[in-house]
């Protein structure tokens, strides 16, 4: 799953707010100082001076649509910014003039309070501009949930591809690692980034570390499109520099990496505004998810306890989105230490494949039983959800050591978010035997999401857990 970058005016909401409350709160302050006292939402005469707020408001939200107001806001220097506050406060204020005029209602203002405004709204906004900047800067530097990417070159071009994409600290992905495809340099560094393969192992990395994105430098002759098309199927969003392709890869967008015109793919393309709809569902839902886990460790915790000492929740390490590890957690619905049983139960495995399944198996508590069938047992992943590990629908998250086993291909189910429930859940997993169709299945999903697929597996999720039917 590939988040597609925003675009216009919408990439600098955060500036457009700030600008907005700013010049709010210049014209609050000027009519406050003109008129002694005299509040802008308490003593307007004829709703005069509440026409010019909206009014400003207005003209400030078309200045920063049509002129680009933020474009290179975070690498702009103080006196550079400067200037920008300056023209943008001058083109506000000439627009209020001109409606002032066009209205010929510019004699029932006052200049005097006009002016002031201007002058404060400059200074609010440049230090209102500098101050965000700094927050988001750090934000940028900091962000730990930044995308992981390997740079794919040859080793006549990588000096010149990695100066040119892995230094910029203000961007949305790190380069943690590059792959010289023609000769063995692995366990050097080049620019200070370690060299992490060659041709040859570049895919068994790939297979077992988190990548979330793939650059591959243009100018590697060694098929970058073969490439590109295996990566992607692995549930990998990849960039290919000035590429040029007779069999174009899926779900294309041209983009801007650095100083390279790329033309990314993934298995999906979502837009910041369905990753958005998407974390805001996951975060109400996992809101109301905890409330009924807290009931369910009311009723079931004390029989867990009375039926096997121990533990109520089960904790172990799964492997989430790209091969991102997590605690995940559940309500125990085995005995302890079931998992020392599970390497002698596996011969009787159902599942064909990484996946274990067995329908009467020995190591459940009789309680258990009735949680599994209705899914009680998974209600504690809601914090999973809420601290934002996993979704609420997504693809379902492997054990270490079932994604030891993974083959290249398995890894694509991985591609998106982990999610409590998902298209497997909701397709009768009890009837599901073989793990080649699980991955069919949920690579389908990531291909075909959609906020509406979503929901709908959200409802149906509630059919399989009240009816149990499809149950492990």
């Amino acid at each position: 799953m590939y988040k597609k970058k925003r675009k216009g005016w919408t990439k600098h909401i955060d500036f457009t707010i700030m600008d907005l409350l700013c010049l709010m709160s210049a014209l609050i302050i000027a009519y406050y100082i003109r008129f002694d006292g005299a509040w802008i939402f308490g003593k307007f005469e004829n709703d005069r001076w509440r026409t010019l707020f909206v009014t400003m408001i207005l003209i400030d939200l078309v200045a920063v649509f049509f002129l680009e107001s933020y474009k290179n806001i975070l690498r702009r220097t103080k006196y550079q910014e400067l200037r920008a506050t300056v023209f943008h406060c001058s083109v506000v204020f000439g627009g209020m003039l001109v409606y002032l005029y066009a209205t010929k209602k510019s004699f029932e203002y006052s200049r005097a309070t006009l002016f002031t405004f201007f002058f404060i709204a400059i200074v609010l906004e440049y230090f209102g501009r500098v101050t965000l900047k700094r927050i988001v800067r750090r934000r940028l530097i900091l962000d730990k949930n930044k995308a992981v990417m390997i740079v794919v070159a040859e080793s006549d071009n990588v000096e010149r591809c990695l100066s040119e994409i892995a230094h910029n600290i203000y961007t949305d992905f790190k380069v943690v690692g590059v792959a010289v495809v023609d000769k063995d340099f692995t366990g050097n560094y080049i620019q200070g980034i370690p060299v992490i393969a060659t041709a040859d192992t570049f895919m068994e990395y790939v297979r077992t570390h988190v990548v979330d994105e793939v650059f591959i430098d243009g100018n590697t002759k060694a098929s970058s499109e073969a490439l590109g098309h295996e990566l992607v199927e692995f549930g990998i969003t990849v960039h290919i520099s000035l590429v040029h392709t007779d069999k174009l890869l899926p779900n294309r967008a041209m983009e801007n990496y650095a100083n390279y015109v790329v033309m990314t793919s993934s298995m999906h393309i979502a837009s910041a505004r369905q990753l958005f709809v998407k974390r805001v569902m996951d975060i109400f839902g996992s809101i109301i998810g905890l409330i009924f886990t807290g009931i369910a460790f009311i009723i079931f915790a004390p029989i867990i306890k009375i039926q096997s000492p121990g533990p109520v929740f089960y904790k172990s390490v799964r492997i989430g989105q790209n091969g991102r590890r997590f605690r995940f957690y559940k309500f125990r619905s085995m005995y302890v230490d079931a998992d020392k049983e599970l390497e002698r139960l596996k011969v009787e495995n159902e599942m064909q494949g990484n996946m274990f399944k067995m329908e009467d198996d020995p190591r459940i508590i009789p309680i258990g039983h009735f949680m599994r069938k209705h899914s009680i047992d998974e209600l504690p992943q809601f914090w999973n959800v809420f601290k934002g590990d996993m979704s609420l629908v997504g693809t379902r998250p492997p054990t270490e050591e079932e994604f030891e086993q993974y083959e290249y291909h398995h890894k694509a189910r991985l591609g998106f978010k982990p999610g409590l429930t998902g298209m497997w859940q909701v397709s009768g997993r009890s009837d599901i035997r073989d793990f080649e169709e699980v991955v069919a299945i949920d690579t389908q999903y990531i291909a075909d999401w959609t906020i509406g697929l979503d929901i709908m597996i959200i409802f149906k999720t509630i059919g399989v857990v009240l009816t149990g039917k499809g149950s492990k």
